[in-house]
Order: C-alpha cells, then sequence, then structure tokens
C-alpha cells in the first residue's frame, strides 16, 4: 500500500472544485433540487469515493492535508453571532430548553438501541456505546477521547474501529436526511415558509431580488470577523482556566453575540449603519463559502476503509440508529418545537446533532432556509445545544452507561 499526501494549498484547490462539481451536478438534478441535499456534500461525496476507488483497486491511499478546515469553521459560527440580535436569543430561550431536553433523551434512546443490537451480535453491550452516542452525538473527537478506555478497561480490542466507522456512516446519513425531512413535513402538515431575505448563511433563492455587494463590505465584514476569532479564542482561555472546557466554535460565536449587538446600539451614525449593512452582506457571503469549504474538507477526509471487517454489525446498528433518527425527528421534535417553520428548520439540522456534527446540522438548515426563507431562531438554538450543551450532556450520560 503507497500513500501521498496531498499539500495545503492543493487540498484547498481541490475543495474549491469539488463545490463547483456540487453546484454543477445539483443544476441537473431535479430530485437533488427538491431535497434540498448541500452542494458539499454532492462534491465532498464524489471525492470521499473517487479515493475508496484508488485506496480498493490500486492500494493507493491519498490523503488530504485539512488543518485549515477547524478555522473555516471558527469563521462561520463567529459570522452566526454577529448577526444574531439579543431579542432572538431571548425569545429563544424556552425552544433552547425544550431542544436540549429531547437530545437528552434521544442520547438515553441511542444508547439503549446501541447496546441492544451489540448484544444481539453476541459482542459486550458496551460496545454498543460506540455505535451509540460516543460516536454519533460526540463525534470523533469523543471516539478518540473514550476509546482507550474501552480498549484498556473492558477489553474491547476494536473500540475505535466501531466507534470511527459509525461515526463515517453517521456523517455520510446526517447529510442527507436533512433536507428530505424538511420537504416531508412542509408537505405533511402544510407549512407556509418564511419567505425570509435576511438568511444566516448564503442567499435566499428569489430571482427577483438582488442584493449590492462592495469590495468594502466584504472587507469590513472580515474585520469584524477577526476581532470576533480573537475575542473568542480569549473567551476559551478564561473558560480553560476556570476548568471548563468549551468549543473554541462555541466562543467565537458568544463573541460574534456581543460583539454585534454592542456595534448595532452603539455606532447609530448614518455611515456607520451603511458600512454595517454592508457588513452584514458580506458575512452571509463569508459565512457560506466557509461552511461550504468546511464540509467539503470534512468529506473530502472520509476513510471508507475504516468500515472493513465491520460491514455487517455497522449495516445493522446504523440502520437502527439512522430510523430513530427519522422517527424522533418527525413525530416528537416537530411537535414539541412547536410545529411550525422555524421547528421545521430545526428538524432538518437534528440529524446532524444525532448522527453527524454541529456542521452537518447548519448545512443541512442552510439548504433549507436559502430555498425556503429565513429562520433565526433555528440558527441560534441548534448551535448552542449541539456545540456546548449537549457535550455536557453526553458526557453524563456515557459515563452512566459505562457504569452498568
Amino acid at each position: 500500500m503507497s500513500e501521498y499526501l496531498v499539500s495545503p494549498l492543493i487540498s484547498f484547490t481541490i475543495a474549491i472544485s469539488l463545490l463547483f462539481v456540487g453546484k454543477g451536478l445539483i443544476e441537473k438534478s431535479a430530485l437533488l433540487q427538491k431535497y434540498s441535499i448541500p452542494e458539499p456534500v454532492i462534491g465532498g461525496f464524489v471525492c470521499a469515493g473517487f479515493v475508496a476507488f484508488l485506496y480498493y483497486v490500486f492500494h493507493f491511499q491519498l490523503t488530504f492535508s485539512l488543518e485549515v478546515r477547524d478555522v473555516l469553521l471558527l469563521y462561520f459560527f463567529a459570522g452566526i453571532g454577529l448577526q444574531a440580535d439579543f431579542k432572538t436569543l431571548i425569545k429563544g430561550g424556552k425552544p433552547l430548553i425544550i431542544l436540549l431536553v429531547l437530545a437528552a433523551t434521544f442520547i438515553v434512546l441511542q444508547n439503549i438501541v446501541g447496546m441492544g443490537v451489540a448484544s444481539g451480535f453476541g459482542m459486550d453491550p458496551k460496545a454498543g456505546l460506540l455505535s451509540g452516542s460516543v460516536s454519533l452525538i460526540g463525534g470523533v473527537g469523543t471516539t478518540l477521547a473514550w476509546a482507550p478506555i474501552f480498549v484498556e478497561e473492558y477489553g474491547i480490542s476494536n473500540a475505535m474501529e466501531i466507534g470511527i466507522a459509525s461515526n463515517t456512516v453517521g456523517l455520510i446519513a446526517a447529510c442527507v436526511i436533512g433536507g428530505p425531512i424538511a420537504n416531508y413535513l412542509m408537505n405533511e402538515h402544510k407549512v407556509n415558509p418564511s419567505n425570509g431575505k435576511d438568511v444566516a448563511v448564503g442567499a435566499y433563492q428569489d430571482n427577483q431580488s438582488s442584493k449590492e455587494l462592495s469590495h468594502y463590505g466584504v472587507l469590513w465584514a472580515w474585520l469584524v470577523l477577526n476581532v470576533a476569532l480573537m475575542l473568542g479564542h480569549s473567551i476559551n482561555d478564561v473558560f480553560e482556566s476556570l476548568g471548563l472546557k468549551l468549543p473554541t466554535f462555541v466562543s467565537c460565536l458568544i463573541a460574534g453575540i456581543f460583539i454585534g449587538n454592542i456595534g448595532r446600539r452603539v455606532f447609530k451614525k448614518k455611515r456607520t449603519q451603511e458600512r454595517i449593512e454592508q457588513g452584514q452582506k458580506g458575512l452571509a457571503m463569508i459565512s457560506d463559502i466557509c461552511l461550504g469549504m468546511f464540509l467539503t474538507m470534512a468529506l473530502m477526509g472520509l476513510r471508507i476503509w475504516d468500515l472493513d471487517g465491520l460491514f455487517g454489525y455497522i449495516s445493522v446498528i446504523m440502520t437502527a440508529q439512522i430510523l430513530l433518527s427519522l422517527l424522533f425527528t418527525v413525530l416528537v421534535v416537530y411537535y414539541f418545537m412547536g410545529k411550525n417553520y422555524d421547528a421545521i428548520v430545526i428538524c432538518s439540522g437534528f440529524g446532524g446533532i444525532t448522527l453527524g456534527s454541529t456542521a452537518t446540522a447548519i448545512v443541512n438548515m442552510t439548504a433549507v432556509t436559502n430555498r425556503y426563507g429565513a429562520s433565526a431562531q433555528a440558527f441560534i438554538v441548534v448551535p448552542l445545544v449541539c456545540g456546548f450543551f449537549i457535550d455536557l450532556v453526553n458526557a453524563i450520560v456515557i459515563s452512566f452507561f459505562v457504569g452498568l
């Protein structure tokens, strides 16, 4: 098996090309448009499939340098924070608590399903946690943290492989179920879209609306984003000094919220307000690019061969987990979150919370809002729940099940 490491610049360039590939394929497919499948998902899958082809057919492993990927995520969440209004945050207080309770309930159900299927395969029931909230809610980071414990303390020698394989399948599923869920709920319950043009990311699909965007607007947005990132890192350092581990993107989200709200209230001169308006248009564009590039690069890095040797177990357990996520979203989350358009957008991102990652949840919601209109509440509630609070709940639940 020969291996080649692609340089950071070439990897980044390939990611840009893949976004164009995804956009081109979606423009030619009415089915992909109907179900709001995001462009980065298509482009990323094309690359992952090609890399897997090289691996299996030519025994050649192609690895991309993706260090810039995580910085793009910070820019994206800082941009979301900068556009959030305190009034929206206050309004989102109750939905945030409800969504957190729903997500916590799902964590318990997810682990029960995982342990049950593992037992059915004659495995240690605790191995099912690795195909439960450890890898699906927790993601790669939680998997890497817990896998050595499962190996050393419980003798599950392939803990890492089970966790990574489950996370891979979960990420793929999370990328494609958001749009269809939203489409089903809107048609089934006859919910009217918001048609709001002030979407958090990208541009609302309205051919009659055109927004002017100057290069100064982009520079203004870039300047404020960098300030938000610097403040976000400082906030993160403060939390770490207090013994609280906070994901950096959540710190940048918080920093963006404070900077954006203070700026809109302090700088009231007409010229400054014009810059802020231009900056908001620039923020939407930069956020769209950063999120698209992040997810494309995340999918580029998928190692399909990690599924080798676990195909039967992973097929059964992940089918069960995906069905659980779909049913819980459609039958529970939609109704408890208000049975309205905001609830549908949140539902489109719930698969990202339960099967993939925060970025997956956001990109699914972005595809839906770019087609049907803005949902400010969803873009505040979902990142806060699945980016911070859910990790705390997940750690407690995993510890409980491990101790059984």
